[in-house]
Parts: C-alpha cells; sequence; structure tokens
C-alpha cells in the first residue's frame, strides 16, 4: 500500500492536516511507517514537519526543553544531559535510536515507550498549540488527542537521584518486559523525602507507582525499610500479555526489580 506523505514548514499547518481521516503524524517512523508496511489500512496518509525548533535541546541551568522531534541519540550523547543516557539508550539498538524521537516515545504502547517512562517520573511537562499540561494526564489522554507535540520540559535531575531500570530478555536491545524509572530524594539522615515512581509495561501506557511512592517516604534504603513499598508496588497495576511475557510474570518480577533499583 502506497501512503500520501504531506511536508509542512509548521506545526499549525500540519496540525489541520493531521485531522483529516486515517493520517497519522510522522516523527522518526519506528512505529507508524512499520505498522503501514504490515498493512494497517487504517493509516492512508503521513504528515510531517520540517521546522528546525522540533529538534532543538536546549539546557538552562537545571531546566530542559526537549524538541519533539529529538532523537534518543541525540539524548545519549548530549554532555548535559548523562542522567538520561541510561534511559535514551534503553530503546532499541543504535538505528532505532537515531529514529527514535522524543515525541514518539509519549506515543508509543507497551511494551515499547521507555524513554516517556522516565518522563513521567521526571514529572515532565508535555507542549503542544493547546498549551502545557503534566506529562501524567497527557499519557492518560493520548488516545484522544489530534493534536502534535513540540516539546517537553522537566528539571534536569542529579545523577544520583535518577534511576532507570529496564529489564529484557534478548540484552542489549530487547523489547522491554518492564521498565522503572525512578526520582528520588533523601533527606540529611538518609531518608527519602520525596519519590516519584513510574513503571513501564505495567499498563498499556506508563503509569506511577503511587502506592509505593508513598511507602518510601521516610525509609531509608535498606532491605527492611522498602520491603513495604516492594509489597505496595503492584497496587492498580495491570501488565499486559505479550509474546514477550505474560501479565502473571510481569507482576511476579515488579518487586524484585524495583528493590534491585532503589538498592543499587
Amino acid at each position: 500500500m502506497s501512503l500520501a506523505l504531506q511536508t509542512f514548514s509548521s506545526v499549525k499547518d500540519a496540525n489541520a492536516a493531521l485531522q483529516a481521516a486515517g493520517t497519522r503524524y510522522l516523527g522518526g517512523g519506528t512505529l507508524v511507517v512499520r505498522a503501514a508496511n504490515e498493512g494497517d489500512v487504517a493509516v492512508s496518509s503521513l504528515v510531517r514537519v520540517t521546522g528546525p525548533g522540533l529538534s532543538q535541546i536546549a539546557v538552562s541551568g537545571a531546566k530542559v526543553r526537549l524538541g519533539a522531534s529529538v532523537t534518543m541519540a541525540a539524548i545519549a550523547r548530549h554532555p548535559e544531559l548523562t542522567a538520561l543516557a541510561p534511559a535514551a539508550r534503553a530503546v532499541g539498538g543504535p538505528a532505532i535510536r537515531n529514529m527514535a524521537t522524543v515525541g514518539g516515545n509519549l506515543f508509543a504502547p507497551a511494551p515499547y515507550g521507555d524513554f516517556a517512562v522516565a518522563l513521567l517520573a521526571l514529572d515532565a511537562t508535555v507542549v503542544t498549540e493547546d498549551g502545557e499540561v503534566p506529562v501524567e494526564t497527557f499519557l492518560a489522554d493520548r488516545n484522544t488527542s489530534r493534536v502534535i507535540v513540540t516539546s517537553v520540559g522537566f528539571s534536569l535531575p542529579k545523577t544520583e537521584s535518577f534511576r532507570f531500570l529496564k529489564v529484557s530478555r534478548v540484552k542489549p536491545k530487547g523489547v522491554s518486559v518492564l521498565s522503572i524509572a525512578a526520582r528520588l530524594e533523601l533527606a540529611p539522615d538518609g531518608t527519602v523525602s520525596s519519590a516519584r515512581i513510574a513503571l513501564g509495561c505495567m499498563a498499556d501506557r506508563p503509569i506511577r507507582a503511587l502506592a509505593a511512592e508513598k511507602a518510601l517516604l521516610g525509609c531509608k534504603l535498606t532491605p527492611q525499610e522498602i520491603a513495604p513499598a516492594l509489597v505496595a508496588a503492584g497496587e492498580g497495576i495491570a501488565p499486559i500479555t505479550d509474546p514477550i511475557a505474560s501479565a502473571w510474570y510481569r507482576a511476579e518480577v515488579l518487586p524484585v526489580h524495583l528493590g534491585r533499583l532503589l538498592l543499587d
């Protein structure tokens, strides 16, 4: 099946074209082009934007702005984004990372979209022509979204406060069994003063481990004190089942890998 491709220099014009039935946005193309090649008849036309602003990385002090077309490869090699490099490198192999974009990760269904898990842990905001919304809100409503994401913003975490883990059967570039991202702040006495934990493959999109976050507050990162948080991590999850792993297996190994992440 041949696809029509429309190229625009402005996001506004591309947004208007995107409203037509059967039209999808083309970012890196790792998902939408594959779907079309596999015979997805729901896709008849592609829209892309060539504006350079979508591919810019801006770091100002502790504030980061990533254009929606920024690739995982660009993030992984950026000298000021070393804290995020593990999450960017978790996305596929080198060829995929050269194409996969920040915006595409926000829409990728589980078991894909590992970088979106990191953005959720970082409490990022998502920017479109309609305004700026928390990434958690955006992910919850993404299936009904028909606007083009232009960028995401967040506060740059300290390397020691941000943790990311991807579990896969094929290393180093296999599809996720699960992924976990956590941003933890510790008080001077070593107890957790704030915690934000995001999970991949525990639903059809990244979700927060709210009960585990609450259970960690005031705890030191020791096997004994984090035990209640590991139990609580299973609250509110709805893991996916796919050829990689069953929902049962994903739920069983979640506390094991969360424990490893917290104790690392």
